[in-house]
């Protein structure tokens, strides 16, 4: 009967009280990070690191290198855009350079699958550039990278993306007159 008072009283407790009882609960060092998750499964550290160093690459290289990550038979998949399938369009299409473009994305999740040979990452991406006139452009939306090892190396399957929502309040405003 103890052990379900105590219990009890641990769950009315306050949320950040509770925590400090508990000897086994950590706050996170980031909020928001998933590296710092305690219950991260086998290999999602590894494609969390995987997806940043494209990411870090990806900055200094531009489009050429983006396109090195894929795999022979890889697809991309981006919004108001049609499917680009294959690694040789895939990099017909990435010909932007650094100093043209940058793109650069944020891992913010990833899952192994159980064969420990392929694997997802997902996150925020960034895009900026300036447009025909000299004008900024920026994008920004999500993405999912499907990943899988070919030969022993990490490549990418699949890229997808979407724009962000618009702002919440922006969502069920009627149009003005």
């Amino acid at each position: 009967m103890k052990f379900v008072s105590t219990v009890a009283l641990f769950l009315l407790l306050p949320l950040g009280v509770s925590a400090q009882l508990d000897p086994l609960s950590k706050k996170a060092q980031k909020a928001g990070s998933p590296v710092t998750q305690p219950t991260l499964s086998p290999g999602t550290l590894e494609l969390l690191e995987l997806d940043n160093k494209f990411s870090e690459e990806t900055v200094k290289g531009g489009g050429r290198v983006f396109a090195s990550w894929f795999a022979d038979d890889a697809l991309t998949l981006n919004n108001g855009k049609q499917p680009t399938y294959g690694k040789a369009n895939i990099a017909a299409s990435a010909t932007w350079g650094p100093g043209d473009y940058e793109l650069k994305w944020q891992p913010l999740g990833a899952q192994m699958g159980p064969s420990g040979d392929m694997g997802f990452t997902w996150g925020h991406y960034d895009g900026r550039g300036k447009d025909k006139n000299g004008a900024e452009v920026v994008l920004s939306g999500r993405y999912i990278t499907v990943w899988k090892k070919v030969n022993g190396q990490w490549k990418v399957a699949l890229d997808a993306s979407a724009n962000e929502p618009p702002d919440a309040g922006e969502c069920c405003r009627l149009p003005k007159p």
